[in-house]
């Protein structure tokens, strides 16, 4: 698969698995707990969706995969690739304007943002 510009493409679940990974690797089912906290339960993946999800991260290299830590040899870890921190910065800066163009508009309480 070809490398994408960064951003670019990014579904709702991949941009969140990304912000998800932003503090370390971590395990599959560690991401969608994470991704619901940060959402407030806005998003609640399920298992399938999020291993396709990383599965096209991992191919299109905004993730790498590493062995197991600890005891459970079926647990794999995933963390950012310096191209998978520059998607989630671009896309972090795509959302921030989004929210001043929306609060701009009205659309949303200037509290919110």
């Amino acid at each position: 698969m070809t490398p994408r510009q960064p951003a670019e493409n990014l579904t709702p679940l991949s941009a969140a698995i990304l912000f998800a990974l932003a503090d370390g690797a971590s395990h599959g089912y560690a991401i969608i707990r994470e991704i619901e906290r940060l959402t407030e339960g806005e998003m609640r993946p399920n298992t399938g969706s999020t291993y396709l999800a990383l599965h096209r991260l991992l191919e299109e290299g905004l993730i790498s995969e590493s062995e197991t830590k600890g005891g459970d040899a079926r647990r794999r870890y995933y963390r950012l690739t310096e191209q998978g921190r520059q998607s989630a910065r671009a896309e972090a800066r795509r959302l921030a304007n989004l929210v001043k163009v929306a609060s701009a508009k009205r659309l949303i309480p200037r509290s919110a943002t």
